[in-house]
Formats: structure tokens, sequence, C-alpha cells
């Protein structure tokens, strides 16, 4: 089973969300970290990677995101948790975009010290 690694404010926001909506995140990142694709989870478009997977639900207080990539064979890196707010169809908004790229460069340098930690 792969561990489980939280990119920035990524655990804190989740710990945030409505409690069923937590525990149906937590069983498709149970699914990641069993190499397996949860069938709310998709790939991510515009990030150039079928590695970044997207897990949405939707709750009566709104519809809330998880991205994390499963592109490294021993770990699943959890890169943002956020409420969608946005009223312009179901695209990521470009500042949450931006967010996710940066903290995709933040969980590769996580990787590489993590990996050379074990040598």
């Amino acid at each position: 089973m792969k561990k489980l690694v939280w990119v920035g404010s990524s655990y804190k926001d989740l710990k945030e969300f409505p409690p069923p909506v937590r525990q149906a995140v937590g069983y498709a990142l149970f699914f990641a970290q069993n190499g397996k694709i949860h069938e709310h989870a998709k790939v991510l478009s515009g990030m150039g990677s079928a590695g970044i997977q997207e897990v949405r639900e939707n709750d009566k207080s709104g519809t809330y995101r998880v991205i994390y990539t499963v592109e490294t064979a021993e770990f699943v890196f959890v890169l943002h948790a956020f409420q969608k707010k946005s009223k312009s169809g179901i695209a990521t908004p470009k500042q949450e975009m931006e967010l996710l790229k940066s903290r995709l460069k933040e969980a590769k340098a996580l990787y590489k010290s993590l990996i050379e930690g074990t040598k």
C-alpha cells in the first residue's frame, strides 16, 4: 500500500469539509493507496499528466474537490483540497490551477527528499 503524503494545507483544508464528504474522499484516497481508481476519481485535465487525479464530491453545501498524484510507486501526494465556488461551469478555477502547479513542484521536491532519506 502506498503511503499518503499531504502537501501544503491540503490536510487542514480537507478537515473542514462536511463529514460525509470527508468520508467519501478518504475512501477514494484509500483506493489510490492500493493502486486502484475510485469511480469518482478522474484525470485532471490541464496538468499534462494522467497521474494527476481529481475526486469530486457533492454535498448540499456545494461541490468539493481533492486533487492528488499517483505518479510514484511509493506515495500518493495529496496536492489540494477545496470547495469549488466558481459559477463558471465545471472547469477548475485558474487560481486553483496555479496553486496546484506550485504544490506539484513541492511534491516532487518532497519526493526526492523522501527517497534520498531511505537510501
